[in-house]
């Protein structure tokens, strides 16, 4: 009886410090779709190997599409964090930016000094 086992390492770090996070979301991404094309070359090995019976084979094909579609999963998770990152600071230079009107917002060819 042949024994199956498989493992997959995926990072689980926390990041710190000032620098950008559309860059370690973009390495991580980068890092997880490295794993998910090892393991679609692990997936054409294994439909090749023919010491494998069926059901092992099978198992192992399953094992290994689960863990891509967990990759994949974490890749779309990393993406929407980006998407919301990415709407909030849109959303935060809206607020500020304020366009002078001449009403209330006074202008620099609008404006009165008023002096008591």
């Amino acid at each position: 009886m042949t024994t199956i086992s498989t493992s997959t390492t995926i990072g689980s770090g926390s990041t710190s410090g000032s620098g950008s996070t559309s860059d370690s979301s973009a390495s991580k991404i980068a890092s997880l779709t490295k794993q998910i094309t090892s393991l679609n070359d692990e997936l054409k090995d294994v439909a090749k190997d023919k010491t494998l019976t069926d059901q092992q084979r099978t198992q192992k094909q399953e094992t290994i599409n689960a863990q891509i579609q967990m990759l994949q999963a974490q890749i779309q998770q990393l993406q929407q964090q980006e998407k919301e990152k990415t709407e909030q600071k849109q959303e935060k230079q809206e607020i500020t930016e304020v366009k002078a009107d001449g009403i209330n917002r006074p202008t620099d060819t609008n404006q009165i000094n008023v002096y008591v």
